[in-house]
């Protein structure tokens, strides 16, 4: 038997630069498990040497031949119809599933397998608009991905400074929120009043899949440097009350859509509360990571027309004119704008106007505007507070003019939010924000504003 898979790799490799399809179909047509995983790894092995154009033709060739037979699926359909039962229904799920779901399916047995497949979908992603139609076999990626990443799979675990070398560079490397500045920089986020947890896959060793990074404090922080700067003093866990997530980052780009980011936040939640009974308040400080660009998209008929723009603006008008000099509230706003932090005495309060109006109101293709807000409204949590000037490092002044928000994570609030949210759409906010929650409501959906 050792002989014949040696003869079947020579053949193999003698093919492998030639014809990827030939490894595919045969790796379809093998039964025995240990031909399957050898023909896999020659996939994986020659995936791995193809450059930007080869991938493509790879791409093309799995989105062409191992697509459903639609002959095979209208004879299903007809004889599902004909005598609905599950016999038929069985040959008719067989028959629309696409035979590339397989071959995935056998390419992940190999060693490797996973991290190639993962590797593969950020491929995909990466691809310039306007490139061919790959979207089934992103589709079945996704689909497989949203199995194999179940959170049964993932396992927690909390970074600290004695966690190995390998994955604390990751983590560096990882974080796109809030860049660490080096070791000293991470070191400082790792300390008593600091938490960090992963998530991690058994078949992606010393990979982490998503990871948060948490401050203990007195209160709800409004105000991100204290939380980053590393001169902070720590702060005794005795006094703490509050834990707030600042930066929570999806490590691999091929798995992006799939969801485990609300697992990991509602079980270091509980991990919290098992070690800190003292800390009864979960929190964000989060990013509008697009905020100003959907502020000068006048474009967007459901986003900041300019009558919109101008009923949010029309309590702050005088202030906003007399300081820019100019006539007109929403040019003068844009005006200021272009160094915000010199006029923030008056930019806060319409800049926390604005931002409430683009978080609740704002959408795009029917969603709201701003991902960061879907994800936590869809994990239950509440609008809580919108800071202006909350973050004024650079990355934040361009993309939210400094504005930072809370969401609050309520444990008896969390299954009716998320409820309330996915099924209608409502938005739960804080009572310090329901009457300004009406002030932008008034705005947006006024004569003016409905324009």
């Amino acid at each position: 038997m050792p002989g014949f898979f040696t003869n079947l790799l020579q053949v193999l490799r003698g093919r492998r630069g030639r014809d990827m399809g030939f490894l595919c179909r045969h790796l379809l047509s093998e039964r025995g498990e240990a031909s399957q995983t050898a023909l896999a790894q020659e996939i994986i092995n020659t995936y791995a040497m193809m450059d930007a154009p080869r991938r493509l033709e790879f791409f093309e060739m799995l989105c062409t031949e191992f697509s459903p037979d639609p002959a095979a699926i209208h004879r299903a359909a007809a004889e599902y119809q004909r005598q609905p039962d599950a016999r038929t229904l069985g040959a008719l799920s067989t028959a629309v599933e696409p035979p590339r779901q397989e071959l995935i399916r056998r390419i992940n047995t190999a060693s490797r397998g996973t991290e190639t497949l993962v590797a593969l979908r950020e491929h995909l992603l990466e691809l310039p608009s306007g490139s061919a139609d790959f979207s089934v076999l992103d589709a079945d990626l996704k689909h497989l991905f949203r199995s194999w990443f179940n959170r049964g799979f993932l396992r927690l675990e909390r970074i600290s400074w004695q966690t190995s070398a390998l994955i604390l560079e990751k983590l560096i490397r990882y974080e796109s929120v809030h860049e660490i500045n080096g070791w000293p920089d991470l070191r400082r986020r790792l300390q008593a009043d600091r938490r960090c947890f992963a998530f991690f896959h058994p078949a992606l060793v010393d990979e982490p899949i998503i990871f948060v990074e948490v401050a203990l404090s007195k209160g709800i922080a409004g105000d991100l440097e204290p939380l980053l700067s590393v001169e902070a003093p720590v702060l005794a866990s005795e006094k703490a009350d509050t834990a707030i997530f600042y930066s929570i980052n999806n490590c691999l780009q091929g798995l992006r859509g799939v969801p485990f980011g609300n697992f990991l936040i509602k079980q270091v939640v509980a991990e919290l509360a098992a070690e800190f009974p003292n800390i009864r308040t979960f929190s964000t400080l989060s990013p509008l990571p697009r905020f100003s660009r959907g502020l000068r998209d006048a474009q967007n008929e459901h986003g900041f027309t300019p009558a919109r723009l101008s009923a949010l603006l029309a309590d702050y008008a005088r202030d906003l004119t007399v300081a820019a000099k100019r006539r007109d509230p929403v040019e003068s706003l844009f005006h200021l704008l272009e160094s915000p932090l010199s006029h923030r005495d008056v930019l806060a309060a319409p800049l926390q106007r604005l931002a409430l109006a683009y978080l609740t109101q704002a959408r795009r293709d029917g969603k709201l505007c701003d991902s960061v807000a879907t994800f936590h409204l869809s994990n239950g949590a509440r609008l809580e507070r919108i800071n202006a000037f909350g973050n004024v490092r650079p990355y934040g002044v361009e993309a939210s003019f400094g504005v930072a928000v809370n969401y609050r994570y309520l444990p008896a609030e969390l299954e009716e939010n998320h409820e309330q949210f996915v099924r209608q759409g409502r938005i739960r906010v804080s009572s310090s924000l329901l009457r300004e929650h009406k002030a932008v409501l008034a705005a947006w959906q006024g004569p003016s504003g409905s324009n």
